[in-house]
């Protein structure tokens, strides 16, 4: 090595540099210096059956050292746990989507089974629109076809009884009473039927040579016992709703027909209007409205 010194360049550059040192060097850890550095001590394998953290000596050296625990190898948990998330997730999915798909199965067939309902109560409403309007379109017609009424005039003798009746209506006069005795005509829609007690005609007119006493007499019979087959109220007829008469409904006497009789006193006589049916009630109730007579 070359003996020449270092020179610096200062002042009292040419003279050689001399480091003065006036504190002991130490460690960063404050160890002392001035001994012999050890070499590092490693950790050694443990021994069969050294106790994990042990103290022993350095085999090297002679430092005493502390034997560290063999690393064991960490459970994969964490991977587990997310396969195990995984399953869950994919279950649950599985199992709302089969809800689901169950559920929109039940909502379809409630759709399809209340729209078929609907679809049959709206064709069932249709139909019986149709039914009820062309029923009433009949019932108009056949209102209409009776007008304008036409006048019915019994014998002048017999106080000239009077109404109207329909003019669909056809007329037979059985006895006309030119020679006394009881005034008789039946009327029907189109055709007057064979009188007879069994059938029935719309209307048949009496004009009994007869007193009402006597005439209602014989209805009150059918009026009394437990058969009785009748129902009597007083009622008021006529234009001017001035005629007082008995209205008997029921089946009538002698007869198998339920129908409604009404009986007046004209003069010394006795009128007596029958329908052979209740199917005929609106016309004849229409009918008793427009009787008169001459009293």
């Amino acid at each position: 090595m070359d003996n020449k010194q270092p020179f610096g360049s200062g002042p009292n550059s040419g003279q050689p540099y001399t480091a003065a040192f006036t504190q002991p060097i130490t460690s960063p850890q404050g160890a002392d210096m001035s001994q012999p550095m050890q070499p590092a001590q490693m950790a050694q394998p443990m021994q069969p059956g050294q106790p994990q953290g042990a103290i022993t000596s350095n085999p090297i050296t002679g430092q005493p050292m502390i034997s560290q625990a063999p690393v064991q190898e960490v459970p994969q948990i964490r991977k587990d746990t997310k396969s195990l998330i995984k399953t869950i997730v994919i279950i649950a999915l599985s199992l709302v989507s089969v809800t689901f798909i169950g559920l929109f199965i039940w909502m379809w067939t409630q759709y399809d089974s209340a729209k078929t309902d609907v679809d049959g109560q709206i064709a069932d409403a249709v139909v019986k629109a149709v039914d009820e309007n062309t029923t009433k379109l009949e019932n108009e017609f056949t209102i209409r076809e009776k007008y304008p009424y036409k006048t019915f005039a019994g014998p002048a003798d017999y106080g000239e009884l009077t109404f109207e009746y329909p003019k669909t209506w056809s007329v037979y006069v059985a006895k006309d009473a030119t020679q006394r005795g009881d005034f008789e005509a039946y009327l029907n829609p189109v055709e007057v039927y064979e009188v007879s007690d069994e059938t029935v005609n719309a209307l048949r007119v009496a004009v009994k040579d007869e007193g009402f006493d006597e005439v209602a007499e014989e209805y009150q019979r059918e009026l009394e016992g437990d058969q009785a087959t009748l129902k009597v109220e007083s009622v008021t007829i006529g234009k001017d709703g001035n005629i007082t008469a008995n209205r008997y409904t029921g089946i009538i006497p002698g007869t198998e027909l339920n129908g409604i009789v009404v009986i007046f006193k004209i003069r010394d006589k006795t009128a007596v209007l029958q329908t052979d049916s209740v199917l005929f009630q609106s016309d004849f109730d229409t009918l008793l409205s427009t009787v008169r007579f001459n009293a």
